[in-house]
């Protein structure tokens, strides 16, 4: 798992490049909602042999179809986030520094892992 921080004013696909580094294993399939619809992101997934399940922006006149039975195993995800924030120090970001941020995003990560290894 790889984390991240942008401003919270900066679009989801801007933050793209910074979460798919070359360092980690490649991907089979790109699992995303609109905000990360860009060319951009579709051209470099493709290059990369990447299955990309982006639904497109409702104002888009070009149409892609989506593989919708994939698409739901984004609920899989936003669970994962609502887990994560059931850590209160995640949820309301208490911490000054984005590092001492991201550290205990990724203790909470962990544990989280951890649970779900022991079941």
């Amino acid at each position: 798992m790889r984390t991240e921080i942008t401003p919270g004013q900066t679009s989801d696909y801007l933050g793209f490049d910074l979460v798919m580094a070359a360092n980690l294993p490649s991907p089979s399939v790109l699992l995303a909602d609109r905000g990360y619809d860009a060319d951009s992101i579709r051209a470099k997934m493709e290059k990369r042999d990447v299955l990309s399940v982006i639904p497109m922006r409702k104002s888009l006149k070009k149409r892609i179809g989506v593989d919708r039975s994939l698409y739901r195993l984004r609920n899989l995800v936003e669970r994962c986030f609502n887990k994560l924030k059931n850590a209160r120090r995640v949820a309301t970001r208490y911490d000054k520094t984005a590092e001492s941020f991201l550290g205990f995003v990724d203790i909470t990560s962990v544990r989280l892992w951890f649970r779900h290894l022991s079941t």
